[in-house]
């Protein structure tokens, strides 16, 4: 396997990921306010074309930036802990080996600078 991409079973692997990972998150009580409303079909294919390309897929993601993406919603850094605690617990149940989910968090993490957008509230309380 010449991609992390390819080792993820390619676009079936990668949609059904992504369809798994979703049911986790709308039910999860710290972030399932976020998908109120939201279009979940178009979002589950703007998140395969992402992460498609993060991973090295022929998928290319043009939707909008990540801060841009995010800009109306007040995440904080514990939000976007959740997400990708997720996004690693859902890789896992697809038997993904840590190798290839430690290169994904490394290629997704730092994109927490672009979506956390609002202070904590324990910080706000303590400035």
């Amino acid at each position: 396997m010449n991609t992390i991409y390819e080792a993820l079973g390619g676009h079936e692997g990668l949609t059904a990921a992504v369809d798994r990972f979703y049911e986790r998150v709308t039910v999860d009580p710290i972030l399932s306010s976020f998908f109120d409303g939201m279009d979940m079909r178009a979002l589950k294919v703007h998140q395969i074309a992402f992460l498609g390309q993060a991973v090295g897929g022929p998928a290319r993601y043009n939707g909008a930036g990540m801060q841009r993406a995010h800009a109306h919603l007040r995440i904080e850094q514990h939000h976007f802990d959740a997400v990708a605690a997720h996004l690693v617990g859902t890789l896992q149940e697809f038997k993904v080996s840590e190798e290839i989910i430690g290169a994904i968090v490394e290629r997704i993490a730092p994109l927490a600078a672009q979506i956390v957008n609002t202070p904590s509230e324990a910080a706000a309380t303590t400035n």
